[in-house]
């Protein structure tokens, strides 16, 4: 059974809008709504339907088969086909022109093959329309990076100079020891003796 099921998935029809689901637009400009369809079985006499919110059908196509293009069924004048499905992608993308503010919104891209027993599937994809793109302004992102760049290289600065500090004291009190050692050994072997005075012994009584 499992088997089975995964032969039923390698069948199975999907669409697709590509790897973001958002378009933005200029204001009365042309803008291209992408959208293609796979499934490892062929297609006889597909259907294909987009639609604007949901509701609304903006373009409407057949494709008899692999070997044939798309032909018109209905669309909305402002809406041109200008995909293809001989070639090697099933391309049913459209192109919507002169947009408008009210054409932000939904677009839906719907697909019917009968050859997988009336498999369905569809892809949706997000209209923004604007007046002008906005260009990013970076100075702020600039700011911020040369600020902390700036903060990092100050730390390293303070790290490093606080070993060749470190390095010096302990330089220093080494040599400090090398000279308490050499004094305290000067005093215990005075006039070349084993010991200090008071540990000599007092000459023997007559």
């Amino acid at each position: 059974l499992p088997a089975l099921h995964v032969f039923a998935i390698a069948f199975a029809l999907e669409v697709s809008v590509g790897k973001t689901n958002t378009v933005m637009a200029l204001n009365n400009s042309d803008v291209l709504l992408p959208c293609t369809f796979t499934t490892c079985i062929g297609f006889q006499d597909l259907v294909f339907t987009w639609y604007f919110n949901s509701t609304e059908m903006i373009y409407h196509g057949k494709i008899k088969s692999k070997a044939s293009e798309p032909f018109l069924v209905g669309r909305n004048p402002r809406v041109e086909f200008v995909g293809s499905t001989t070639g090697k992608d099933n391309n049913i993308s459209i192109l919507l022109k002169n947009v408008e503010f009210s054409d932000a919104g939904k677009y839906t891209c719907h697909v019917k093959n009968p050859k997988e027993k009336n498999a369905q599937h569809n892809a949706t994809i997000f209209l923004t329309v604007v007046q002008k793109m906005v260009e990013t302004d970076n100075t702020v992102t600039l700011i911020i990076v040369g600020v902390v760049g700036g903060l990092i290289g100050l730390l390293i600065l303070f790290m490093l100079i606080k070993r060749v500090v470190l390095f010096i004291v302990k330089k220093t009190q080494d040599g400090k020891k090398e000279c308490l050692v050499s004094s305290s050994g000067n005093d215990n072997t005075e006039n070349g003796l084993a010991g200090s005075k008071a540990e000599q012994k007092a000459p023997p009584k007559a």
